[in-house]
């Protein structure tokens, strides 16, 4: 795929339904193609759609060891209900090593934190893939808000964002459309879920992420900060 097919193909599914832009992608790039979840509230739609859908894509869970215990619970559930093939990725080093080696780096570095925990295991799968599924929306931060539905990263990969142009009511409409159940900690507050350690509730008023590594500049963990090439 050149410059010139890719611009097109952002032209036509710029308007197209996320179910329609997972077809493409499983048509243009399978068998190299998976996709990433962090398995709450959020990612609920696309989940349910690649079972719909693509069911034989792959769905990498990145288990950083300090994740909440409802979020586990909540992953297993979905991959018995909806049948989605996972795959749990964890630090290079493991959960024990990184602990024995760096103890609580995300209260000194949660940059350099995410980093071992999350981009660097995912670095290592990318490398065999063409094609990289996300779930991320324009709506959510700053840094996404100009997030192309295909975007061609320094590596090659073409990365696929059906839900770019979708909103928060868009994903509430979906999960009462289809009665999808709720990460368990939605009902104390936690409308977006990372790490225990870097997640707070949030309150009336705040934004859906401002829970997200609270106190600090911080907004992403780094998986999706790479500057596209092309778009």
């Amino acid at each position: 795929m050149d410059m010139q097919d890719l611009i097109d193909a952002n032209n036509r599914l710029e308007g197209a339904p996320p179910q329609a832009i997972l077809a493409w992608a499983w048509e243009n790039l399978a068998p190299d193609v998976a996709a990433t979840s962090s398995f709450q509230t959020q990612s609920l739609p696309l989940l349910h759609m690649i079972a719909a859908t693509t069911p034989d894509l792959p769905v990498y869970f990145l288990d950083t060891g300090f994740h909440f215990p409802e979020t586990l619970a909540f992953r297993d559930e979905l991959m018995a209900r909806f049948g989605v093939r996972v795959i749990t990725l964890q630090p290079l080093m493991g959960h024990s090593g990184f602990k024995r080696q760096h103890g609580e780096l995300y209260r000194t570095n949660p940059d350099l934190c995410c980093h071992l925990n999350k981009v660097e295991p995912w670095q290592q799968v990318k490398q065999g893939l063409r094609g990289w599924i996300s779930g991320i929306r324009r709506d959510q931060t700053e840094q996404r808000r100009d997030t192309p539905i295909l975007t061609r990263q320094s590596n090659g990969q073409i990365k696929v964002c059906p839900l770019a142009t979708w909103g928060e009511a868009d994903v509430w409409r979906y999960i009462h459309r289809h009665d999808l159940p709720v990460h368990p900690l939605l009902s104390q507050g936690y409308l977006s879920i990372g790490c225990a350690p870097c997640t707070r509730p949030v309150t009336a008023g705040e934004d859906s992420r401002a829970g997200r590594w609270a106190g600090t500049a911080k907004t992403e963990c780094g998986l999706h900060l790479e500057p596209p090439t092309s778009s």
